[in-house]
């Protein structure tokens, strides 16, 4: 694809990404809120943004599959209309004080956020070889956009259907969405159907027994799982201890540019260094994000840990979606993506469904200990996949 066009494709997904992420922080940061204002049993209380996870998990390979025959374009145009239609309703479902109908609302944005997991994959699809990692890399950019406005719109819109809290938050999230339909009409990838024949194809079970696949989806399942499990109970936690709503506001909004604000150099250190360095930083940063979670309960200790845990997630999520690319052929794309994204996000319904209780049941300390395990199987995997790579013949000069 000209470079023109390619550069053009970036700049539409990157804005789409910000504009759903916008739309993704507010239900971040307010779902766990409304389930513990809506739900009779408090250690419901981020149900809601579990099922979104298990909303995107459950989705990833019916539209990794659906787009294939459509194409990215109009697959994303349909998740874009999920998230209209799941802001509207959780608005709707918090005035009607229905904690099922608010489910049923985060089941639907998770539809939109499993489309909005292959803007990514899009970028790599019209990107130079050369270029991949960086693709990448650029598109998360897009989230910069929701750092900056994201938490700010949530908080200050919280009131727009008051006396009922958080429905105008939900409100506005219908209509960013609608918004970001405007990039995603201009986006040009061509079709997935176009890659080649499929005669050479290898089975599934094939393709996920390879080191490659395994540390790559391992490395992106685990950043998003820990980061979820801990910015879900984030919110809870900082209310619990006396804080207030734009505290909780200003935290999540640096962890997200922590999230995002690495992408203006992950692609070019993983060019540089190579994916292996990054990926194990990304797990350090994690420790680091976990001692200072734990060391206390001030506003400093919070947003440490939280942009510590926004780095360490963008250097694993990007490092581990580069890799995924070694792991299969044109012919196999579809298939291994979809698998890759169930998995990453079956992880992250895991971590959003056990914050809750881990917190109300054990504190916020024993959520940052439970990402000592994920850490250290990923470790593993990790130096199985390098040890691979070196067993590997190197071609003849």
């Amino acid at each position: 694809m000209p470079v023109k066009k390619y550069r053009f494709n970036i700049i539409m997904l990157a804005t789409a990404q910000g504009l759903y992420l916008v739309s993704g922080v507010t239900f971040i940061m307010f779902a766990g809120l409304v389930g513990q204002m809506l739900a009779e049993n408090k250690l419901l209380a981020t149900l809601p943004i579990a099922v979104m996870t298990i909303g995107t998990a459950s989705s990833t390979i019916p539209m990794s599959m659906l787009m294939k025959r459509i194409g990215r374009r109009l697959g994303f145009l349909i998740g874009a209309t999920a998230g209209v239609s799941a802001g509207a309703l959780g608005a709707y479902a918090i005035t009607q004080s229905s904690f099922v109908l608010f489910c049923f609302a985060a089941l639907t944005m998770g539809i939109y956020q499993a489309c909005t997991q292959y803007y990514r994959f899009a970028a790599v699809e019209s990107a130079p070889i050369d270029y991949v990692s960086r693709a990448v890399s650029l598109v998360l950019l897009g989230g910069v956009i929701s750092a900056l406005f994201g938490p700010t719109l949530a908080v200050y819109s919280q009131d727009l259907l008051a006396p009922v809290p958080f429905a105008g938050s939900f409100l506005m999230a219908s209509m960013i969405s609608i918004l970001a339909m405007i990039p995603l009409s201009m986006v040009r990838i061509p079709r997935p159907a176009e890659d080649g024949n499929h005669e050479g194809a290898r089975p599934l079970r094939v393709i996920m027994r390879q080191p490659a696949f395994i540390a790559a989806v391992l490395n992106a399942a685990t950043s998003y799982g820990l980061m979820v499990l801990v910015m879900t109970a984030t919110p809870l936690a900082m209310t619990a201890c006396g804080f207030e709503m734009h505290d909780t506001g200003s935290v999540i909004q640096w962890h997200v540019l922590a999230m995002f604000i690495p992408s203006f150099f992950t692609g070019s250190l993983i060019h540089r260094f190579g994916i292996l360095a990054i990926l194990f930083s990304g797990m350090a940063l994690f420790i680091v994000s976990a001692v200072f979670a734990t060391s206390g309960i001030e506003m400093l200790n919070f947003g440490a840990a939280l942009i510590l845990l926004g780095v360490a997630w963008n250097f694993l999520f990007v490092g581990g979606t580069t890799l995924l690319t070694e792991a299969y052929q044109p012919s196999e794309k579809a298939k291994t993506q979809g698998v890759n994204e169930f998995i990453v996000f079956a992880s992250a319904a895991t971590g959003s469904f056990a914050s809750g209780g881990l917190l109300n049941v054990s504190g916020w300390d024993a959520v940052n200990y439970g990402m000592g395990p994920f850490l250290a199987i990923t470790f593993v995997a990790t130096l199985w996949y390098a040890r691979s790579k070196r067993l590997q013949p190197q071609p003849a000069e």
